[in-house]
């Protein structure tokens, strides 16, 4: 097993195979509902882990692409460590921006931040630790999903499932600017608002018309009014539809919303106070009902993760690498990781801006010292779990 300097070194070795395998994954569009793409990514992925003694499950689907588990060790039986990364991103294969670009400093493309970086610095990271013979004796499972741009809604149950049979997690979205990783994130409702009302002749309308859509802008500008009710607490009515035409009473109307909060009591707060909304019309002969069409806990900050996160910037510290911690507004599968108690570190992907845009980028530089990074990390954290130093086993 080499030393630090040593695995840092190997590394360093497939810079330009990293810039490779980036590119050839973000040449493929990859839309999370682009199930042949996704599917097509996941395939790269096998073939760069062919010649690895590494199990492959493939976990069909039918609306998203499939979802791969990798295991670096067959039939382990106790605690080990989980990696998490997602193959879909956010273009759709009509999006104008598309393709792979490079200059001295950046490489920019649809993913190269949002996250097949980190795929990248995933798959090499335990490359070079396989060929120092780490893996001989580190449990890894590296979870690889297909639909966590939209919630994670098939993949989230099996993420939860290998995040209690494991020790620890690092999960490889971005890193920030400064290269912090992510030791807490907002959680998210996504609900459904509907208004039920009473169709009629826009002609023969009178004043108490039952119009969905009238009653759908009282309770917007209602819900609207809740930011800020508690700290961090955000509410965003992002599309509203409803009705058939101009001269037609609208008898339906839907609001889909975007909640963020940071702590589950303030979730408990909002839905109290939306409730209420629920409870009465403005316009009479109106109704209107929710339904929480996605959901995702607030990532807070755990004694565990406060000790890996501790570990990591040790590893940062002794490397020269900079380092912090960020507290994120977005969400990802690190939230449902840490709800279910597994220690998670968030944001060990490369360090770029701009994603979901057709600015996304990366800085060149970031796929090898992130790869290195997590390597190390990995080998650590291992080493001090292992040894009964980390935290308790159990």
């Amino acid at each position: 097993m080499k030393t630090e300097e040593g695995l840092a070194d190997a590394l360093h070795h497939y810079e330009k195979e990293m810039v490779h395998l980036l590119r050839e994954s973000v040449m493929i569009s990859s839309g999370t509902c682009h199930k042949a793409g996704v599917d097509a990514v996941a395939e790269l992925v096998r073939s760069f882990i062919a010649p690895m003694n590494w199990t492959v499950d493939v976990v069909n689907q039918t609306d998203f692409g499939d979802v791969l588990v990798i295991r670096t060790k067959k039939d382990f039986q106790g605690k080990g460590i989980l990696l998490v990364g997602h193959m879909d991103t956010v273009f759709p294969p009509d999006h104008p921006f598309t393709g792979f670009r490079e200059d001295e400093d950046c490489i920019y493309g649809p993913g190269v931040l949002d996250m097949k970086g980190g795929i990248v610095i995933g798959l090499f990271a335990l490359k070079a630790l396989a060929e120092e013979g780490d893996l001989e004796r580190i449990p890894i499972t590296f979870i690889l999903n297909s639909d966590e741009e939209v919630g994670s809604p098939v993949s989230c149950d099996l993420i939860v499932a290998e995040a209690k049979k494991n020790a620890l997690a690092f999960v490889l979205e971005c890193g920030g600017l400064k290269g912090q990783v992510v030791t807490g994130r907002k959680g998210r409702l996504g609900v459904t608002l509907e208004v039920r009302g009473q169709a009629g002749h826009a002609a023969f309308t009178r004043q108490g018309k039952a119009s969905a859509i009238l009653e759908l802008a009282h309770k917007t500008i209602q819900l609207e009014s809740l930011n800020g009710m508690q700290e961090g607490l955000t509410v965003n009515v992002g599309r509203i539809s409803g009705g058939i035409g101009p001269n037609t009473v609208a008898d339906q109307a839907v609001a889909q919303t975007d909640i963020r909060f940071c702590r589950q009591e303030d979730e408990r707060a909002f839905m109290a106070r939306l409730n209420e909304i629920l409870s009465s019309s403005a316009v009479s002969g109106t109704r209107a009902t929710v339904q929480v069409v996605s959901r995702r806990p607030p990532m807070t900050r755990s004694v565990g993760q406060e000790a890996l996160y501790r570990l990591v910037e040790g590893v940062a510290s002794r490397r020269g690498f900079a380092i912090g911690e960020e507290f994120r507004h977005g969400c990802s599968d690190a939230n449902h990781i840490a709800a279910a108690g597994t220690p998670v570190l968030d944001g060990m992907g490369p360090i770029g801006d701009h994603d979901h845009s057709d600015r996304e980028f990366i800085f060149r530089e970031s796929l090898l010292k992130r790869s290195q990074l997590l390597a190390l990390a990995l080998r650590e954290a291992w080493r001090e779990y292992d040894g009964g130093r980390l935290f308790l086993k159990a």
